[in-house]
Parts: structure tokens; C-alpha cells; sequence
């Protein structure tokens, strides 16, 4: 695995076009994504991003609700292009839910009255922390990732379907699989108009 994170961050893209040959397996995708929740930093330590590692029927599924859940939202006339883009995120290999434990996230706001107003802002921050850092972590093992967010359209049936606690939040929906394309260019701001340094 690369440990070079300015690297790891340069080679992070959105790849759509995936599919289901991946060159690593599901136990090694648990893994890694339990040891970079576990190094993730949250505020006052409180640790409440919470992440569900979907493969197999468990990730058909997913896409199975979405599906169905925009179908009763969407048009007629507009769905198929809904249902193909869908279908191309039930392609991939996996999908890796991230959500908020707000039982966490609100004892923190009562034991800490002073900061009450900063932990939920707080609990985002670092739910993308981990969404970045778990997909970096995948682009080194040469998976192909995109990031979705279905939620909160889609939160209650995902909570009944895998039995989930009503507190968490649900945040994001990141597919992964075998990369079968390259992404585009990327075009930057100019990088002094974003970064500015001040000596006194």
C-alpha cells in the first residue's frame, strides 16, 4: 500500500464505470476500512462516524432500494436515465455506508454545554475525514471509487433492512469496484488565489 498521503490524495478521482472483478477481496476491504475508522481523528475524541461494509446480495440490495425508492419520486418520463445511472453503481463490487452515531454526537453536546452549538458541524467534519481517508485508502489497492448520497431518502428503509440503530445518520453511499476507466482531466484554481501565507 502507498503510505505517501500527498500522492494517495493526487490519485483520488470519481470513477463511474466499475465492475465486479476486484482485484481485492471483501475481508481485505473490511480490514482497511476498520483500521482507518479507527485512525480517523473526531472531536473530544468522541468517535461517532460510524461505517457498514455492503458486498454480495447485501450491495445488489442497496441499489435495489434506491431504485425503487426514486422510482415512486421521478417522473416516468425521466427514469431511465435514473434507473442506468442506478444500475452502474450496482455494478461495482461494494458499497461502504457512512453515518453519524447521533447518540454519540448528542452527549457530547450535554456533557460540553460550551461547544453544543459545534459538535454537530463538527460530526460532518469528521464523517468526511473518513469518507476521504477510506478513499484514498481504496485507490491505493487500485479500486476505482465514486460517492453517492441517497440519504435521507432512503435512511429508514436502510436502517430496517440491516437492523441498524435508529441513532445513526446516514451521511454517504461510496461504491467501489475494479476501475474499468480513467477519469478525466482534473482542471485546478490557480493554487496561490487558495492558499495564502502569511510570515507576521
Amino acid at each position: 500500500m502507498n503510505i505517501n498521503l500527498v500522492e494517495s490524495l493526487k490519485n483520488r478521482r470519481t470513477i463511474y464505470a466499475l465492475g465486479k472483478n476486484p482485484k481485492v477481496g471483501s475481508e481485505k476491504i473490511v480490514a482497511l476500512v476498520k483500521e482507518v475508522t479507527d485512525a480517523v481523528p473526531s472531536a473530544f475524541n468522541g468517535q461517532s462516524q460510524r461505517a457498514v461494509v455492503l458486498t454480495g446480495s447485501a450491495h445488489d440490495k442497496l441499489w435495489s432500494i434506491v431504485l425503487e425508492t426514486l422510482r415512486k419520486i421521478v417522473p416516468s418520463a425521466a427514469f431511465a436515465k435514473t434507473e442506468a445511472k442506478i444500475k452502474g453503481f450496482a455494478a461495482g463490487e461494494g458499497t461502504i455506508l457512512f453515518f453519524d452515531d447521533e447518540a454519540v454526537t448528542n452527549e457530547l453536546i450535554k456533557a460540553f454545554p460550551l461547544y453544543a452549538d459545534q459538535f454537530k458541524p463538527w460530526a460532518e467534519q469528521q464523517n468526511g475525514m473518513l469518507q476521504l481517508a477510506i478513499w484514498a485508502a481504496l485507490e491505493d489497492e487500485g479500486l476505482g471509487v465514486n460517492l453517492q448520497h441517497y440519504n435521507p431518502l432512503i435512511d429508514e428503509e436502510v436502517k430496517t433492512t440491516w437492523g441498524l440503530p435508529k441513532e445513526w445518520k446516514l451521511r454517504a453511499e461510496m461504491v467501489y469496484g475494479e476501475k474499468l476507466e480513467e477519469p478525466d482531466q482534473r482542471d485546478h484554481q490557480a493554487i496561490e488565489t487558495r492558499v495564502l501565507t502569511f510570515a507576521k
